[in-house]
């Protein structure tokens, strides 16, 4: 009779498996996290950056420029001196250098800057020798035109500017002047057509009064006449 396999010798192999994929899988991270953690080239071009400027700051701290400020122990302890400043310069660098790292690490700027090169050296990738953009000329074997107008661009925008804002300013201007216009026209049209019934009277009086200008003008005169006989026959009795 043969013997039955036992569960637990079956489930080894597997758990074994399954242990081996495990750990391959956190090799995996832990190498992709090493990779992202190492620093690119603008990484380091930021580490070399921060490290000149913090090495051009430190220079200024100089025994030469510390001793003026204490020239007493300057001229009596002068090797003193020279050690506390050796000290406080070093002690400076240190603080400077585990601050930078401690803000490098807080804010990630190491794997940020590695995808900043990953996403830069792909886009240079996917352009390709057929997307590269051909180099400019040189200024010196442009023809005169273009040279001339990218000296004069700048100068004749902002004259364009200027009188584009006078031309509107202009036209504003006249739009007004001629609501002005047609309001005074409106008004002449109203007071020429209040003005022609009494035109119309005046006329139909002169149609009226023409056959009789004649007799008044004769009775004017006799009345004139009348009026200067009796003005002088008064006059030669008096």
């Amino acid at each position: 009779m043969a013997a039955e396999p036992d569960p637990e010798r079956t489930a080894q192999p597997e758990r074994a498996r399954e242990d081996e994929e495990d750990e391959g899988e956190k090799s995996k991270e832990e190498e992709a996290q090493a990779e992202a953690a190492r620093p690119g080239p603008r990484a380091l071009r930021l580490h070399q950056v921060y490290a000149a400027s913090l090495a051009r700051t430190l220079d200024s701290l100089s025994y030469e420029n510390m001793a003026p400020c204490y020239p007493t122990i300057a001229r009596r302890a002068s090797p003193v001196l020279r050690r506390l400043q050796a000290q406080m310069v070093e002690r400076l660098r240190e603080k400077c250098e585990r601050e930078f790292g401690a803000i490098l690490g807080a804010r990630d700027v190491v794997r940020r800057v590695n995808e900043l090169e990953a996403l830069a050296a792909d886009a240079e990738a996917r352009r390709g020798p057929h997307g590269a953009a051909a180099p400019p000329t040189p200024p010196h074997l442009l023809p005169p035109g273009e040279v001339l107008a990218a000296h004069l661009a700048p100068r004749l925008a902002e004259q364009r500017g200027l009188l584009n804002a006078r031309l509107q300013t202009t036209q504003a201007q006249n739009a007004l002047l001629a609501d002005h216009v047609r309001a005074q026209r409106g008004e002449i049209d109203a007071l020429l057509e209040r003005l022609a019934p009494a035109v119309d009277d005046v006329r139909s009086a002169n149609g009226v009064l023409g056959p009789l200008v004649g007799d008044l003008a004769a009775e004017a005169r006799a009345v004139d006449a009348e009026t200067g006989t009796g003005t002088g026959t008064g006059g030669a009795s008096g």
